[in-house]
């Protein structure tokens, strides 16, 4: 009996054996001051003056801002004896309001030189995904929680070992949050810089402050009197809205189609034009939306308006739908927006305060920007990702849609031709950053190359033929000089993944073996990756064989496959429509697609399912 209760008694004392993790979509930071000499009272009030900085900071950086879903916001907390400045915001669908937030946090910690700032996601170490590339092979997902500090403008790495050793041994497990503070406060000098780690992880602050106004949009719209009275007191409540309506369900679409046009909280009646502010993400959700007009909107969804006129109409039907949907379900009212909008409702109807007349809503600003980053518009798409521009077209006219979105799928591109072409890469695949295992490599090297020293002159691997191989069929364009030959040998069950006869025969045989598969493939269409250029191959073939000349044929074919040497950025276009395609038939789970792109430091949002 007193095993068994000795086997429990750790649930008296908390526990804390599993890991926590945060809410999908969440982003937390933490602000600690650090200094041996300060005592505990004078260290909360610097973090007083931090709260009154960012409040600051803030009121300049976001005046006319929208967040997607929550702001940013810290409050004083105390744990452990430590004082110390806590936030955590759920972003949503926008990733832009995550960086946003790190680089509001990156001011900070130049405005504050004592302060040390840890920030992290639901996938962990954030910043350390976006470094993948240039992370020191030690610095792995399993050791990195409490490793990775801002201060100072920096990123300041805590290390295994001293700096100066060259030759770090993973350690298992990761630092405690104490263990971590106590080696910034007394061995400050020696964390570790990393530029090219810290240049990867701040890539995307590279637009900031700019970006803030870059990622809302203006929009003109038809919308009820009283809900353009509503958006003028606040913007804000925007965000609320469309996401109502983003994620509404049969339930809540009931109160929409109420039979008495007075029990709606926003009815179709005395319309007013107006300019409304979005966040761009929010935009694109409500502009992609298929929506039937709900019953109390029939007569103004079918009346006949010019073009321009109808996607205002039906863009002031969807934001109105929304704000409906928001107020009418019962999970929303304890929402700060919806508690707000019902007071001003309170005030129209008991008269404390009018709705605003024509003239009054003519002085309001009027903005409408351009639906131009909406489109893709692919030939653009093409030679963005192939590095080419359109001689004597001005900077601005370059590339398609939003340039924040040509930069990261180009920078896509490269990632994944630079994992393709990693020369440390050999036959056993891609090198991950995992040194856990380096003992073993190293006794297992040394076996082999003692017992199997004389079969290394028998069996043969051409890396650049394989590598060809894999290049062809990802979509990429071939190696100038390189072999057009491709060697497949037998798959053993010992030690050789794979092996290559040196008999000259068997590789002939190979080599027709091949040829054969790869002409099959071709006709059944597995290995279309562009079919314009397959279409222009196909068509010499057939004119060739109608003409019963084989010598033509061959010509034809020589031919085709010189021109597609030379199409570089279409193939570039169709790797990235196979990455997309990819991670998108993954559903939201893991698979190939997702998995590869992780490893090389991508991370692409959820995709949704069309409505």
């Amino acid at each position: 009996m007193d095993a068994q209760r000795d086997d429990f008694r750790w649930f008296g004392k908390g526990f804390d054996g599993f890991p926590k993790s945060l809410p999908e979509d969440c982003v937390e930071y933490t602000i600690y001051t650090l200094d041996s000499k300060s005592t505990d009272l004078e260290r909360r009030e610097q973090l007083r003056q931090i709260q009154s900085a960012v409040t600051k900071l803030t009121k300049d950086l976001l005046e006319e801002f929208i967040w997607q879903r929550e702001s940013f916001k810290l409050s004083l907390e105390r744990e452990g004896g430590r004082s110390f400045l806590h936030g955590r915001t759920n972003y949503g669908d926008s990733v832009e309001d995550e960086w946003l937030i790190v680089y509001i946090l990156r001011e900070l910690s130049k405005l504050f030189p004592k302060a040390w700032i840890r920030i992290a996601d639901n996938d962990g170490q954030f910043l350390l995904i976006e470094a993948a590339n240039v992370l020191p092979r030690w610095l792995n997902p399993e050791i990195a929680d409490f490793r990775v500090w801002l201060s100072n403008g920096k990123l300041l790495i805590v290390p295994l070992e001293l700096p100066g050793e060259q030759f770090m041994e993973a350690k298992p497990g990761s630092l405690t949050l104490n263990e971590a503070l106590k080696i910034i406060e007394n061995q400050t000098s020696k964390l570790l810089h990393l530029p090219a780690v810290e240049a990867e992880a701040f890539y995307r602050l590279q637009k900031y402050p700019k970006q803030v106004l870059d990622s809302l949009h203006h929009a003109m719209l038809t919308i009820p009197r009283k809900l353009a009275y509503v958006l003028h007191e606040d913007a804000v409540y925007m965000s609320a809205a469309v996401e109502a309506f983003y994620l509404r369900d049969p339930i809540a679409l009931r109160p929409l189609q109420a039979s008495d046009q007075n029990e709606l909280h926003f009815p179709p009646t005395d319309l007013v034009a107006m300019s409304v502010k979005f966040t761009k993400v929010g935009y694109a959700q409500l502009k992609s939306q298929q929506f039937a007009a709900p019953a109390p909107w029939a007569d103004f969804a079918s009346a006949k308006r010019e073009a321009k006129s109808q996607d205002q109409a039906e863009m002031g039907m969807k934001v109105t739908c929304g704000f409906e949907m928001l107020m009418c379900d019962p999970q929303n009212q304890d929402q700060k927006a919806v508690r707000e909008i019902a007071m001003l409702l309170e005030d129209i109807r008991t008269g404390q305060d009018e709705l605003p007349a024509d003239d009054e809503i003519k002085k309001w600003e009027t903005r409408e920007d351009d639906e131009a980053w909406l489109d893709i518009n692919f030939e653009d798409f093409e030679e963005e990702l192939g590095g080419n521009r359109k001689p004597g077209a001005p900077e601005s006219s370059q590339g398609f849609g939003d340039k924040g979105v040509q930069d990261n799928l180009r920078k896509m591109v490269e990632r994944f031709e630079g994992f393709l072409n990693d020369d440390a890469a050999g036959a056993d695949g891609a090198e991950l950053s995992d040194d856990m295992d380096q003992d073993e490599e190293k006794e297992s090297t040394i076996s082999d190359d003692s017992d199997d020293e004389d079969e290394d002159t028998d069996v043969s691997f051409d890396e650049d033929e394989f590598a060809s191989m894999v290049r062809e069929l990802m979509g990429m364009p071939p190696i100038a000089g390189g072999s057009n030959a491709i060697h497949m040998g037998n798959l053993h069950e010992g030690d050789r993944a794979l092996s290559i006869s040196s008999n000259e025969e068997d590789d002939k045989v190979v080599q027709q073996a091949m040829q054969d598969i790869e002409s099959e493939l071709r006709e059944a269409g597995a290995l279309n990756l562009n079919p314009k250029q397959e279409a222009e191959i196909l068509e010499p073939q057939c004119e060739a064989t109608e003409g019963d000349s084989s010598s033509g044929q061959s010509k034809s074919l020589l031919e085709a496959e010189d021109a597609s040497e030379d199409e570089d950025e279409d193939v570039d276009f169709n790797l990235a429509k196979n990455l997309l395609e990819s991670f998108k038939s993954q559903g939201g789970a893991s698979g190939p697609g997702g998995n590869m792109m992780s490893l090389m430091g991508m991370r692409l949002p959820r995709d949704e399912s069309d409505q």
